[in-house]
């Protein structure tokens, strides 16, 4: 993987233990990353927690993130009403590695309660290595900044 900022990586305590595996997968490959919560499988809102990541995205601080819920979609809907983030939820190979190719997804949610560890771990790998086609996807890509600042489609 090219890339060396941080992965900003969160979930609630529905994805926590899928996180922490997630994030063994992650130093095992020497890929850095931050945990921006939560701590404990306690209860935790996962809105919180998609925002602090989606955060450090919109810094700079990181060009890509990982965020896991019990299904992956809370922490989505989340993630996709902040400016500039593209966040998939993935359950398989084929659209881990289409969001990052057509979609130039920058983040990657997954379901903690349906999916088993290993597959987690292959989308994430998946998605971090699948780049981005450009061309007609990137014109789309341009519609979605036109849609976040209220500008008409053509």
């Amino acid at each position: 993987m090219e890339n060396r900022k941080p992965i900003a990586i969160a979930s609630d305590h529905g994805g926590y233990a899928l996180k922490l595996a997630i994030e063994t997968y992650l130093t095992g490959e020497g890929i850095p990353f931050r945990d921006y919560g939560c701590d404990s499988p306690a209860r935790a809102d996962y809105p919180v927690y998609a925002v602090r990541a989606c955060r450090a995205i919109q810094s700079g601080e990181s060009d890509f993130g990982i965020l896991v819920c019990g299904t992956g979609i809370g922490m989505s809907m989340a993630a996709n009403r902040e400016k500039g983030i593209r966040a998939a939820c993935c359950s398989d190979r084929y659209s881990a590695r289409m969001t990052r190719a057509h979609n130039d997804a920058n983040v990657l949610c997954l379901g903690g309660r349906v999916l088993p560890g290993d597959r987690a771990v292959e989308l994430v790998r998946i998605f971090l290595s699948s780049p981005f086609e450009g061309g007609r996807h990137a014109e789309r890509i341009g519609m979605f900044e036109k849609i976040e600042n209220n500008q008409e489609l053509e």
